[in-house]
């Protein structure tokens, strides 16, 4: 794991995030899933970082942070479980049937998850209707 301090170079929003490597890094921000956290923004950058230096107190925090590392994705885990219990899934037509119940008024249905791309997100927002990023974990991940 590797904890990068990045910077929203529309906002200037600073803030901390993990990754498995730094090849994951450059993965997640090539393919433009790297965004703010405070304006959604995906005009995302590392900041220059000090390198970290190797003693007792260091080993204890990366038990530490692995301990919230864990904390965390249990919690992300919890809540795909209640997603996949209480909204449809439309897989890759995401953006399609978010906008069929932003415009049909007569269908009510319950919430939806799905897949859709920065630009369909980009769409959806200036439209009005609202959809979130949320962190997803694969269940076949260790």
């Amino acid at each position: 794991m590797i904890k990068y301090k990045l910077l929203c170079k529309e906002c200037d929003f600073k803030f901390d995030s993990w990754f498995a490597s730094s090849n994951e890094y450059e993965r997640l921000k090539k393919k433009k899933l790297l965004n703010c956290h405070n304006c959604n923004s995906f005009n995302v950058e590392k900041t220059i970082m000090a390198p970290q230096l190797i003693n007792r107190k260091s080993k204890l925090d990366k038990k530490i942070d692995l301990q919230k590392y864990n904390k965390v994705k249990k919690t992300i885990i919890g809540y795909q479980k209640f997603i996949k219990e209480n909204f449809k899934y439309v897989g890759n037509n995401f953006a399609y049937e978010a906008r069929s119940i932003h415009y049909d008024s007569k269908k009510k249905s319950k919430g939806i998850y799905g897949s859709a791309s920065k630009q369909d997100l980009k769409e959806l927002k200036e439209e009005g209707i609202d959809a979130q990023i949320i962190p997803w974990i694969d269940e076949n991940e260790n």
